[in-house]
């Protein structure tokens, strides 16, 4: 048996230094907003070349992430924004001007012609081509009745459809309180037609129907119900088109809802049903639900995470959005 050299030693000193520098990876990474009232990356995009993320966020814009040394900037905004007005450090909440400035909430790329697809909570239904810039507004009203608390939206990558909902007629997002506590029911679930300008009311009478997805068959749409903790199927294709039924009951009120990779959907829990102030500094973040509505998966996490968006990308990495956050989170699987 041969002598132990001091060569030896450093290699195996700097091997054992890399297997720890793995197991210490943070689970979570940050993506920071720049701006100290800036809050609120709400929903998560990438584009068809994989760029991104992108997100709207409390000022009325949207965001593209550039990269830890450029971090975020603007990519879309609203016809007439006023970058002064609307980006200038404030004391007063965002409620008090975001219905001038706007509240991009979902978005959604069509891959193929590189539009990303907006709701704004204020604005309606908008589109900015590739590249960004200022938006086009596209649905300010369906059937003659206004869009008043524009939320979810998803494109059916194939025909560039786009689906979306406005969570209610009678209250904007700034009294989205009130939507829960009055149990208001007349939220819409709607569809876009880009190649006719032509929008359709698929349901009405739905309670605060929020985010929501295409299958990955492209049979049917997924979509949260927030003030009844809940999920509804509405179908788009086959015998059951132009129907819907609940697909699952859920821990919490859901927020948006996004595809996983494997064929079910990941459901933003923005706060559990029965959380007590008290106690442990967990809760659920998110549940995974398989194609037929089962939760199949669980994340939990700190009290002081209330998400509303969680996408998952290639490789299990999930990125995580937040109303009230300052920050995008990434974590690993």
């Amino acid at each position: 048996m041969g002598f132990i050299t001091a060569k030896m030693l450093l290699t195996l000193a700097i091997s054992l230094l890399a297997v720890l520098a793995l197991l210490l990876q943070p689970r979570s990474l940050r993506l920071p907003l720049r701006g100290s009232m800036l809050r609120g990356p709400e929903s998560v995009a990438f584009d068809g070349n994989d760029d991104g993320p992108y997100s709207g966020v409390s000022d009325g814009r949207v965001l593209k992430w550039n990269g830890p040394v450029r971090g975020w900037t603007t990519y879309a905004y609203s016809p007439g924004y006023d970058v002064k007005a609307c980006t200038a450090s404030r004391t007063r909440p965002a409620e008090v001007t975001e219905s001038k400035c706007g509240r991009p909430l979902g978005l959604r790329f069509h891959y193929k012609s590189g539009n990303l697809y907006i709701a704004d909570a204020y604005k309606g239904l908008m589109r900015v081509g590739p590249g960004g810039d200022e938006a086009k507004v596209l649905v300010t009203k369906a059937d003659g009745v206004p869009l008043r608390f524009t939320n979810g939206v998803d494109v059916d990558q194939v025909t560039g459809e786009v689906f979306f909902t406005d969570s209610s007629m009678n209250y904007q997002r700034s009294q989205h309180e009130r939507v829960t506590a009055t149990r208001d029911s007349t939220g819409r679930l709607m569809k876009y037609d880009p190649k006719t300008n032509r929008v359709t009311v698929l349901q009405s009478g739905i309670t605060y129907p929020n985010g929501l997805a295409v299958s990955a068959d492209r049979t049917h749409l997924v979509v949260a119900l927030t003030g009844p903790c809940k999920l509804m199927r509405y179908w788009i294709k086959g015998p059951k088109a132009g129907t819907s039924e609940p697909l699952a009951d859920l821990p919490g009120y859901p927020d948006n809802v996004r595809a996983d990779i494997k064929g079910g959907f990941w459901v933003a829990l923005h706060r559990e049903k029965m959380e007590l102030p008290v106690g442990p500094d967990s809760h659920l973040l998110a549940v995974r639900i398989n194609a037929d509505g089962k939760i199949v998966e669980a994340m939990r996490g700190s009290k002081s995470v209330r998400p509303t968006e969680v996408m998952e990308r290639e490789g299990g990495k999930l990125y995580m959005g937040s109303v009230e956050l300052p920050y995008v989170a990434v974590v690993r699987e």
